[in-house]
């Protein structure tokens, strides 16, 4: 076997060309990313229709909605609806709790 020094290897035992261990989040469940999500995937949804049925005004409107929801979870994010946002923390600990 071959032996193994600790010159390689940080404090926690992992080897030292590995970046710091991030602390644990919600990956990406928020209000922000959902409602983001949900609403892109409505204006695609109307866009995908408006080819298929051949409405070029109904196409121009779902990427209308696809940017509307795009803003919106921006908006969201701002006001800390997001990823680490003081909602989202408030949320999170109160969901411990139960």
């Amino acid at each position: 076997m071959a032996e193994q020094s600790a010159e390689g290897t940080q404090s926690t035992g992992a080897p030292a060309w590995l970046p710091p261990s991030a602390p644990p989040s919600n990956h990406g469940h928020t209000v922000a990313a959902w409602t983001t999500t949900t609403v892109v995937l409505v204006g695609a949804l109307v866009s995908a229709l408006a080819v298929v049925f051949a409405v070029v005004w109904l196409f121009w409107v779902g990427l209308g909605v696809v940017l509307v929801g795009a803003i919106v979870g921006k908006a969201l994010q701002v006001l800390g609806y997001g990823q680490g946002g003081a909602n989202t923390l408030a949320r999170q600990s109160g969901a411990g709790a139960h």
